[in-house]
């Protein structure tokens, strides 16, 4: 199994209880070039062939991808651009990288963020809101899952912002992907939500399924870890 965090985070800590819940199964922990722990330089243009030769490096056969959010969206274009090497997919409410428009505006979003972060001491109130939020957020989770929510609240946020370019430009068309094992999880969106609905394509492209819990936010594998696990355990079996 091979496990993608969202963002530019690490995936050290990333899905609480994810790994401890599947004994017996080989877990990839690996932080690609530009994100988490990482030295190497990367983009997300070059994320799915870099990965895709680390796997083969491994020489452990296809595997079950793990992806939250801009993980997720690595884990589709892996998916593309490699099918030999996916045998399946979990995408916690992935970045719509199948909706041109939405990824241009995620990518206009975080690029205003990274340069506000630069002025002086609005960077520090950004990271104090953030930590503020999570801690909210926080009060109601398992401990494990609280503090890796608290964790990712101290985001480098021009390092995000590397991380989101060219996500515009990655999109990838429905017709383009294989039919593998699969569930796309999203958040508790209503349902003409335009993220619901490119992850209900997404899902449909795949032959997969679309699942989601109520109360379900972006951060899916921290307040809904148990149904996670259940998932992952499910596509695994298959």
């Amino acid at each position: 199994m091979l496990l993608l965090p969202g963002g530019a985070e690490s995936c050290a800590g990333f899905f609480p209880g994810l790994v401890e819940g599947l004994p017996g199964v080989r877990v990839i922990q690996y932080d690609r070039p530009g994100t988490g722990t990482s030295t190497e330089d990367g983009s997300l243009a070059g994320a799915a062939a870099h990965l895709g030769a680390y796997v083969k490096g491994l020489d452990v056969g296809p595997v079950v991808v793990v992806g939250q959010s801009l993980g997720g969206a690595v884990g589709v274009l892996l998916a593309r651009e490699h099918p030999e090497l996916v045998a399946g997919l979990v995408l916690l409410d992935p970045t719509p990288v199948n909706d041109p428009k939405l990824c241009a505006r995620i990518e206009r979003m975080t690029r205003v963020l990274g340069r506000l972060s630069a002025v002086p001491g609005l960077g520090a109130l950004l990271g104090k809101g953030f930590r503020a939020a999570a801690r909210r957020g926080a009060r109601d989770l398992r401990p494990d899952c609280a503090a890796a929510l608290r964790r990712t609240a101290n985001l480098d946020i021009p390092t995000l912002a590397r991380a989101v370019v060219g996500l515009a430009e990655v999109s990838v068309r429905e017709s383009e992907l294989p039919r593998v094992p699969a569930v796309v999880v999203t958040a508790d969106r209503k349902p003409g939500h335009a993220v619901r609905r490119a992850h209900e394509r997404l899902a449909a492209a795949f032959g997969g399924r679309l699942v989601s819990w109520p109360g379900a936010t972006h951060s899916v594998h921290l307040d809904h870890p148990d149904e996670v696990l259940a998932t992952v355990r499910e596509v695994v079996a298959r």
